[in-house]
């Protein structure tokens, strides 16, 4: 995809699933950036979410995953649907990635497990109308983690959090923490 910022042209790879979801030639975007440098290449990936992101550079993490790999697994696995599939340690979605086997699948299922903070155990969609926003709850869990908090920390005052502004869930996951 090229997107252009200020007269300025920048090719972006995406999943198919982002590139669909972009609309049309022209249409105002705005991108979740990753900035992949090695040795003689620099690649922008771009996302919708910023919980794909995430997800993208926790997949990065992982031994002998590239972004193509990480592209692939999103590509097939979104954000939600990929911690569904870890905790359910269900070796046969990951296989349904090109390029993973099982012995692949297998190792990313326990490198990810652990890394991989999205969602948040114990929290509903807000399918009806009960639980939190997913992404309010990212957002929040992503700050908080940015503050040094480790993901049991974070998860222990996140479970239980009411709302959909990140400012406020964020206010009170930081009380509830200065409390503990």
């Amino acid at each position: 995809v090229l997107v252009e910022v200020s007269g300025v042209g920048y090719r972006v790879v995406v999943t198919p699933t982002t590139a669909v979801r972009l609309g049309d030639t022209g249409a105002k975007v705005f991108l979740h950036v990753h900035h992949h440098i090695r040795e003689a290449d620099q690649t922008l990936y771009g996302f919708l979410e910023r919980g794909e992101r995430s997800c993208f550079e926790a997949l990065l993490s992982a031994h002998g995953v590239g972004p193509s790999l990480a592209l692939a697994v999103l590509g097939v696995h979104g954000p939600v649907e990929l911690a569904r599939v870890l905790a359910d340690d269900d070796v046969a979605a990951l296989c349904l990635v090109p390029g993973v086997g099982k012995k692949t699948a297998t190792r990313l299922l326990v490198e990810l497990k652990n890394s991989l903070d999205l969602p948040i155990d114990g929290v509903p969609v807000n399918g009806d109308g009960s639980g939190v926003g997913r992404s309010a709850l990212v957002e929040v869990q992503e700050a908080l983690g940015g503050l040094g908090y480790t993901p049991d920390e974070v998860r222990s005052v996140l479970v239980d959090l009411g709302g959909d502004d990140p400012a406020v869930l964020l206010r009170e996951a930081l009380q509830r923490l200065a409390r503990a």
